[in-house]
């Protein structure tokens, strides 16, 4: 897909930022723009020129969660068909939580239902001050499945039974304490907390972050403990001899910056 309905991809300076853009219906999803965002997820995370992606809404909220007129179409579908759509959904989690770059996800207004999701996908997660959370499907008589893999590892079993099984609203502080977001930014301080983060993540190696993701990956999925002493020393050693392990070592040794260090290029596309 080269241009996009419901959302709207920024690149400045090694920085994808991937809005949501359905404001009329509080950046909710549909099968669009699920689809969309998985075709540009994919899109970013092949090009070289990228080195980390941004989740952002526009309008006054990031997202309501499933669009009611595309929930009204599931009674019209067989149970195949209602799984494949739920399948497209759970891969575009699954794509943001396994993407080999640093994720960015930012809140603000009003985060529900698959809006959770995506914060909760994404390697760090921030919220304005006003922003109200909510898994709210209970209210709605469904479950939220797709998203629960990644809520569960971000704010822990009983915390998740407790915001999933009450379906209730809570504000940005209860959400940090809970685990469910990173960091709380004032509206004035928030653009200036995104660029001191993207300026960490140009001045590291591309190589070494998605090492470390991939890393983080494989610790945490039920390897043996035992193994882990062997994966890791071969995973350092793989590292030292890679050339940006070499670079970086002798960037460091000279006193100088690095050669992956970016110098402030612009590059921007919709």
């Amino acid at each position: 897909m080269d241009r996009y309905e419901t959302i709207e991809l920024e690149k400045n300076d090694g920085i994808a930022t991937l809005w949501l853009n359905r404001p009329d219906v509080r950046n909710a999803f549909n099968k669009t723009m699920i689809a969309e965002i998985i075709d540009c997820v994919e899109s970013v995370e092949h090009d070289e020129n990228v080195l980390a992606l941004i989740l952002r809404g526009r309008g006054e909220v990031f997202c309501a969660g499933a669009d009611i007129n595309w929930m009204k179409s599931f009674s019209k579908l067989t149970y195949e068909e209602d799984y494949q759509e739920n399948m497209r959904l759970a891969q575009l989690f699954y794509m943001l939580y396994t993407f080999r770059k640093p994720t960015v996800a930012v809140a603000h207004g009003a985060s529900f239902g698959g809006g959770n999701g995506l914060l909760a996908a994404c390697d760090i997660a921030y919220c304005s001050q006003d922003t109200i959370f909510s898994f709210s499907e209970v209210k709605l008589g469904i479950v939220p499945a797709t998203i629960s893999p990644y809520v569960i590892k971000r704010t822990g079993e009983f915390n998740a039974r407790e915001l999933m099984l009450t379906g209730r609203r809570f504000k940005c502080k209860e959400a940090y304490n809970k685990g469910l977001i990173n960091h709380i930014a004032n509206s004035e301080n928030l653009e200036d907390e995104l660029i001191q983060l993207t300026n960490e993540f140009k001045s590291s190696s591309p190589q070494a972050m998605a090492s470390t993701k991939e890393l983080i990956f494989n610790i945490t999925k039920h390897r043996n403990f035992n193994d882990t002493i062997d994966y890791t020393a071969r995973m350092i050693a793989d590292a030292r001899v890679s050339e940006e392990g070499q670079e970086g070592m002798s960037a460091f040794l000279e006193k100088r910056k690095p050669s992956w260090v970016r110098n402030g290029e612009n590059i921007t596309s919709k």
